[in-house]
């Protein structure tokens, strides 16, 4: 909490002042994480092979992605660490959304590691046990969702904000917490999805921590929620540092991890990232919304839920492979391609969300 530090000299100094300002600390915040890459990156690449926590490339995974084999991994670990220490530096501790934003990145960062550890070990192991990992997802979103419906201090506690209507909610009652849990479990688990070639994921998360950074920060203003008819959130505008926090440890990540990539975020970056999305979209009540700015990791989850299923049923594929990704890489695409394009439809997305803000 650096700046609660330097902001009780602002009497003194009188410029200290900017320090208040939730915008001014979230571009610190971005700085901080951006830095903190370009100065421990190159080392833990370098570190990382040299103890061979490298990528393994499965055999029936596309065959021009063998070259890739060797790549470190785990680098989600940078990730996390540089989003911790700036919200640390620039963020209000005292702020309980700050904290859990804290608790989710940090505990599904912690179940991406263990299954990372254990194929990285085994090379050729499918790391934890599906339904040991899933359990564990589901335990930590259903301790996040308990938080927020037993908050005595939350007005819209069980409620689901539908986007383009003023302020229309649905009371879910009870049926909040087991649609916290599907929320923040599937979205994790949509990021991971989505980490199949080199800063595609990475990317996307980029441009969703813009969007929501927008989002929270309208949302905790009282001026600006009540000009646009959106739920007014007391205290919510603090997590404009953590997005930009993310959005600047995304970006610093990016430089690393664009085709070709030099390191991969692993399933501790991805789990950590898509728990800490979803769990944003829970505390700002805008699940909805989180759907239509993250469009490219809910078609990634449905193409696979597609494939699996018609591949049960019929015995026959949809996709060449699934995810989606994959498939448009087996008809021809190259990587840069695919990458590229998915990004301008997370752009367009992302724009379109923002939208249901004046669209009301």
């Amino acid at each position: 909490m650096l700046y609660k530090l330097i902001y009780s000299f602002h009497e003194l100094y009188s410029p200290l002042n900017v320090f208040r300002y939730i915008t001014f600390r979230a571009a610190l915040a971005v700085i901080t994480a951006l830095l903190i890459h370009f100065l421990l990156a190159p080392w833990i690449i370098k570190k990382l092979r040299k103890v061979s926590f490298t990528q393994y490339e499965r055999d029936d995974g596309p065959k021009t992605h063998l070259h890739k084999a060797g790549t470190p991994t785990m680098g989600g670990i940078l990730i996390i660490l540089s989003v911790l220490a700036s919200v640390l530096m620039w963020g209000d501790l005292s702020n309980k959304f700050i904290l859990i934003m804290m608790l989710a990145i940090t505990g599904y960062g912690c179940i991406g590691l263990a299954d990372d550890y254990l194929k990285v070990i085994k090379k050729d192991s499918k790391g934890l046990k599906g339904w040991y990992k899933f359990t564990l997802q589901i335990v930590l979103a259903m301790a996040i969702g308990l938080l927020f419906y037993h908050d005595p201090n939350d007005l819209y506690v069980a409620k689901l904000s539908i986007p383009f209507f003023k302020k229309w909610l649905i009371d879910l009652g009870w049926f909040y917490i087991p649609f916290s849990i599907l929320v923040i479990v599937g979205s994790s688990n949509a990021v991971n999805l989505t980490d199949g070639i080199d800063g595609l994921a990475i990317g996307l998360v980029g441009i969703a921590c813009l969007a929501n950074g927008a989002l929270v920060y309208i949302s905790g203003h009282a001026g600006f929620s009540q000009y646009l008819h959106v739920l007014h959130l007391p205290g919510v505008g603090e997590l404009t540092v953590f997005c930009g926090a993310m959005f600047g440890a995304s970006l610093g990540f990016l430089w690393y991890n664009s085709y070709p990539a030099e390191i991969f975020m692993g399933d501790v970056g991805s789990l950590g990232l898509g728990g800490a999305l979803g769990t944003l979209a829970v505390i700002t009540k805008q699940e909805i919304v989180l759907a239509i700015v993250g469009g490219i990791f809910v078609i990634e989850t449905f193409s696979v839920m597609i494939q699996v299923a018609s591949f049960k049923m019929t015995g026959k594929r949809v996709f060449k492979m699934a995810p989606i990704h994959h498939h448009f890489e087996a008809k021809g695409w190259p990587e840069p391609k695919v990458i590229v394009r998915f990004w301008i439809i997370g752009i367009i997305l992302a724009l379109l969300s923002l939208t249901t803000l004046k669209v009301r």
